[in-house]
């Protein structure tokens, strides 16, 4: 939903005309953070089971530990056991700093880099809740520790989610790369999905950045590094970007857009969108028949009208 609003935006005044489809789409998919309910449900959940491997892991118990390998948890594992040896286990930095080198945008260009920082922000944001639902249950109920933890909550099961999406992505590209000819995807088709992998990665550093300073998974001076990188993405990766919407080949029939035409031919069809409207069809039963030339044409048309209502007169310009 939040990317359909990009999209609507950047397409200005027109993105905002139901003939762009994009007000329709956006209406589609915006239920989605909703549809359970409270947008916190899901994250207390997600983290309610992350806690259970901290404490299998604050506790030793070898037996609790082996039941969460093999799971999406499993990455949480190494970072983790080192974030808990270090100073008391107090999470105070990632021990994975990028950039890995003396420090330039090729560095963030990576994806196992790009990874393993997420692997690092998600072991951190989830010991701090740990550690914090901890300190919150000494000096209150239960109930009310667990309420004051909801904000890092939900920081912990984005990052989480973020790292999951990603390692599925890379790990799903790596398999059509294995399969050689085997694979629906061709080198070229490949190639460009990386680049889409490494900016959409790039893109969530970036968008969540607080979370990797405040682990010091990022250094503040690498930044700049950082930004650098999207924007070499994003010139790799804007020849293809007609080509990567186009992939899906959704007819005009099922995009119900003026904006996104097969054709291009934008304008006529925003034209023509609107003078099948209702509204602007001549009708004795409805449209702009009834009353409009009457009382608003001589208002609209050349811009000014005077219209006179009894004995006293006011002037309109429209």
């Amino acid at each position: 939903a939040d990317g359909i609003e990009d999209c609507r935006k950047a397409c200005g005044g027109h993105g905002f005309l139901v003939s762009s489809g994009l007000v329709e789409l956006s209406n589609t998919y915006l239920q989605s953070c909703t549809v359970e309910g409270d947008n916190y449900m899901l994250p207390q959940q997600v983290v309610k089971v992350l806690l259970k491997l901290v404490g299998a892991m604050q506790s030793g118990d070898a037996a609790l530990l082996k039941d969460h390998k093999g799971t999406d948890m499993e990455y949480l594992i190494a970072p983790l056991m080192t974030l808990m040896k270090q100073n008391g286990g107090v999470p105070n930095k990632s021990t994975f700093v990028l950039p890995t080198t003396n420090g330039n945008a090729q560095d963030f260009l990576d994806v196992s880099t790009i990874l393993k920082a997420f692997q690092h922000r998600s072991a951190c944001l989830l010991l701090d809740v740990a550690m914090q639902l901890a300190s919150n249950m000494a000096k209150s109920s239960a109930q009310q520790a667990w309420n004051d933890c909801l904000l890092g909550m939900a920081r912990a099961s984005r990052a989480h989610a973020s790292y999951i999406l990603l390692r599925d992505f890379y790990n799903g590209l790596k398999e059509e790369e294995n399969k050689s000819s085997a694979s629906c995807l061709g080198p070229n088709e490949i190639q460009v999905l990386s680049q889409c992998l490494t900016l959409l990665g790039l893109y969530w550093m970036d968008q969540y950045l607080e979370d990797f300073l405040q682990n010091q998974s990022i250094l503040t001076g690498s930044i700049p590094h950082l930004r650098q990188a999207i924007l070499d993405v994003m010139t790799k990766l804007r020849p293809d970007a007609v080509g990567l919407c186009d992939a899906r080949d959704y007819s005009d029939f099922r995009l119900k857009s003026a904006l996104g035409k097969f054709d291009g031919d934008v304008y006529p069809a925003i034209m023509e969108s609107a003078r099948r409207d209702p509204l602007n069809q001549k009708s004795a039963d409805g449209g702009v028949g009834m009353g409009y030339d009457e009382s608003l044409k001589k208002l609209i048309v050349g811009g000014i009208g005077e219209y006179k209502n009894g004995l006293s007169g006011t002037v309109s310009r429209l």
